[in-house]
C-alpha cells in the first residue's frame, strides 16, 4: 500500500542543512500493524510526515498503491486516504466528541444526519458509549480523548492510519486498550497502521518493526 524508495530528506536552514533521512527503503502492506522506533532525532517523525503527505522527499519517492505521491493531490490524500493520530490528541476543544468525529465527514460534504450516524457508530466501535457524544475534550480522560481521535481518523473513510506516539501520554491500561484497537483495525478490518513509538511494549505487539538511527532505517 505504501512504498518508500531511496528516500532522503534534508532540512535546509539559513546557516546549515541537516540530513534527516538517508536513502530509506521500506514498504508497508494493508492489514498489518507496524512500529517505527529509534532514539530522538533518528528521523522517525520526518518519515511519518512524508508518509502523511505533509512534505515531499528531497530525493527518492513515496508510492501510494503504485502511484508516486509527488503527482498526487496531497491535500486530498490526507482528507480521504491517510489520517494522523497524535500523542497530544489534537481534538478541537470547543467541539464535542461527536462533533470532532463528524468534522472530517463534513469536509467531504457528507450530510449532517449521515455524519452523525456514522460518528456514533465509530465512537461505539472504539469502545465508548452514548454519554461521550456530548462531552468536550476537557471532560474526558486521556484514554477517552485518544479513542475519539482514532474514531475521527477513521471518519473520512481512508485505510491508512499513521500514529505519532499515540500512547505517550497514557497510563499502562489505556496504552493496552489503544494498541488493541489499532491491532484490530489492521488485522480485522484491513487498515494499514503505522505507529511511531519509543515504547518497547508497543513494538512487541507489532507485525513488523523498523528501527531508525541517524536517518537510516533498519529491520
Amino acid at each position: 500500500m505504501l512504498e518508500v524508495r531511496d528516500v532522503g530528506y534534508i532540512y535546509q536552514g539559513k546557516y546549515q542543512s541537516i540530513e534527516a533521512l538517508k536513502r530509506v527503503n521500506c514498504h508497508f502492506a494493508a492489514g498489518k500493524f507496524y512500529a517505527v522506533t529509534g532514539p530522538s532525532g533518528s528521523g522517525k517523525s520526518t518519515l511519518l510526515s512524508l508518509l502523511a503527505g505533509l512534505d515531499l522527499p528531497t530525493s527518492g519517492e513515496i508510492l501510494v498503491e503504485g502511484c508516486t505521491m509527488a503527482a498526487m493531490d496531497r491535500d486530498k490524500y490526507r482528507r480521504e486516504v491517510a489520517s494522523v493520530v497524535y500523542q497530544s490528541f489534537n481534538l478541537f476543544p470547543l467541539l464535542t466528541a461527536l462533533e470532532n468525529v463528524m468534522y472530517p465527514m463534513e469536509l467531504l460534504h457528507v450530510s449532517k444526519a449521515t455524519a452523525a450516524e456514522t460518528a456514533k457508530r465509530l465512537i461505539g466501535e472504539i469502545g465508548l458509549g452514548e454519554k461521550t457524544y456530548q462531552q468536550f475534550p476537557v471532560m474526558m480522560s486521556g484514554g477517552e480523548q485518544q479513542r475519539v481521535s482514532i474514531a475521527r481518523a477513521l471518519a473520512a473513510g481512508g485505510k491508512i492510519i499513521l500514529a505519532d506516539e499515540p500512547t505517550g501520554n497514557l497510563d499502562s491500561a489505556n496504552e493496552e486498550n489503544i494498541v488493541k484497537i489499532m491491532k484490530n483495525l489492521a488485522h480485522e478490518k484491513g487498515y494499514l497502521v503505522i505507529v511511531i513509538t519509543h515504547n518497547p511494549n508497543v513494538c512487541e505487539q507489532a507485525d513488523a518493526v523498523y528501527r531508525m538511527r541517524d536517518g537510516e532505517l533498519r529491520t
